[in-house]
């Protein structure tokens, strides 16, 4: 009997030790679902983590495009607001700017005497002169307005330095009489109130007119003598 009770102890104590190995691995397999589970939210986490580094370079990207469109459209306002073409725009000639002089540029044999009038630019930089100038004449009868020829013309950039001319054209006194004395000429820029008076270096006189209408004409910037 005491052979036997032994037996069964060292039986009962094997069978426990089973159990207690059994229950071990199971505890071990229950954890391992858990450590998978952990694995898995924190791969999960740094996953996420990667999503929100990637969402913060892209937002970084929107900003640096953002930023770089506003320095671009700033660059634009700065070129657009510069005044660049305002303050390079070439201004009109000034009349204390021109040398202006006066010249007979009548041919033998043309019916019309003509006068080439000229204007140098002096004044240091670029200016622009209209299509006509306006021309006056002084003569004994009073003053006399030239009328322009009605020939097409643009404005012109008259560099410094540089001349242009214009052309007056007048009858020639052929009656016979002392006609108009003429004794000075009156030439105005283009755009300008300011006058130059100079000797008039035509004919003499002007024939008598029924005063229906200006004998003299004037031809625009750039037409010279020959009744412009």
């Amino acid at each position: 009997m005491r052979v036997h009770k032994l037996t069964f102890a060292a039986l009962a104590v094997v069978a426990g030790l089973s159990l207690t190995a059994c229950n071990g691995d199971d505890g071990t397999a229950q954890s391992d679902p858990s450590s998978a589970s952990g694995a898995s939210s924190s791969a999960a986490g740094s996953d996420s983590g990667g999503s929100d580094q990637a969402g913060s370079d892209q937002g970084g990207s929107d900003q640096g495009n953002g930023d770089d469109s506003a320095g671009n459209s700033g660059g634009q306002g700065t070129a657009a607001g510069t005044g660049s073409n305002a303050n390079g725009k070439v201004g009109k000639c000034r009349t204390d700017e021109l040398e202006i002089t006066a010249s007979d540029s009548t041919i033998g044999g043309d019916t019309e005497g003509s006068v080439a009038v000229t204007l140098k630019n002096g004044g240091g930089r670029d200016c622009t002169l209209a299509a006509y100038a306006g021309v006056d004449l002084k003569t004994s009868q009073g003053v006399l307005s030239a009328k322009r020829t009605g020939q097409e013309a643009s404005p012109m950039v008259l560099k410094d330095g540089k001349s242009v001319s214009f052309g007056i054209s007048y009858p020639m006194n052929k009656s016979g009489g002392s006609g108009v004395r003429i004794t000075g000429l009156v030439v105005t820029p283009p755009n300008e109130t300011k006058s130059v008076t100079l000797d008039w270096p035509g004919a003499a006189t002007l024939p008598v007119t029924d005063g229906s209408g200006s004998p003299v004409q004037v031809g625009p910037i750039g037409s010279a003598g020959q009744g412009g």
